[in-house]
């Protein structure tokens, strides 16, 4: 199993990639995140990931940067470069340096996955193995684009109030000005989730993040995400990504 690392400056798209990509169904786990290159050397160093998934034009350090450097390190990490700027000269300079793939944003459904796909078949041509981790956990995709300004609010609502252990439909529903019922068909609609199982996912994934922290027990992380009930917690957390909480957090430190 690829460990990823995702390294993207505009969260919108970064959060797209790590919660909207079935990364299961492509024996990859996310371990880490980072919103520039210098971010990304110190999480290189932490997490060990054997895939890096960045862009290339960032703030404090860009991705062609950060790649020179880890080279110069001698860490050999597979990365697949995003940029918005169609030049051959990047994509160049990248694939000096070693980037087993170039996409140019915004990139379609499945082009990731495609790019992600490659790099598998190349590695089992190769007869080099993969990583052993964690189930990662997918989630809807998030970009602005395609998503109408009430499941965008809502999903603002659940960024901002999800360790509340009392949020629900009512409540976004009433934050938001409709009615329960129209909230909830619109979000289902528009992405495939409910909204209760949308704040379940999204949840668990901020547990997933704070549990890569050492220092943090499973019960002040469940706290920390809305639920009282570490029984509870444990249970969902261990249905949507494969194992209990106290497994995910040996294999991520």
């Amino acid at each position: 199993m690829l460990k990823v690392l995702v390294v993207e400056d505009e969260e919108m798209i970064r959060k797209g990639i790590v919660l909207a990509v079935d990364w299961a169904a492509l024996d990859c786990v996310v371990v880490g995140e980072a919103a520039n290159g210098l971010q990304a050397l110190e999480a290189v160093e932490r997490y060990a990931p054997s895939l890096i998934i960045t862009d290339l034009k960032m703030p404090v350090m860009d991705g062609l940067e950060m790649l020179r450097q880890l080279r110069e390190r001698g860490n050999n990490a597979f990365v697949i470069i995003l940029t918005a700027y169609d030049s051959f000269a990047y994509a160049q300079a990248a694939l000096r340096l070693g980037a087993v793939d170039f996409l140019l944003k915004p990139f379609h459904d499945g082009e990731l996955e495609q790019a992600v796909t490659r790099l598998k078949q190349r590695m089992d041509r190769a007869g080099q193995g993969g990583e052993k981790g964690p189930a990662p956990l997918p989630l809807p995709e998030l970009k602005k684009g395609d998503k109408s300004k009430y499941v965008l609010e809502a999903m603002a609502y659940i960024g901002e109030h999800y360790h509340e252990p009392n949020i629900g439909v009512a409540a976004i529903a009433q934050h938001l000005g409709i009615s329960e019922g129209h909230l909830s068909h619109t979000f289902k609609k528009e992405t495939d989730y409910t909204l209760l199982n949308y704040l379940t996912r999204y949840r668990i994934h901020r547990a997933m993040e704070l549990l890569r922290d050492c220092r943090l027990k499973v019960y002040e992380v469940a706290e920390q995400v809305g639920y009282r009930d570490i029984a509870y917690f444990s249970a969902t957390f261990k249905k949507l990504v494969g194992m209990s909480p106290s497994e995910y957090q040996d294999v991520s430190n």
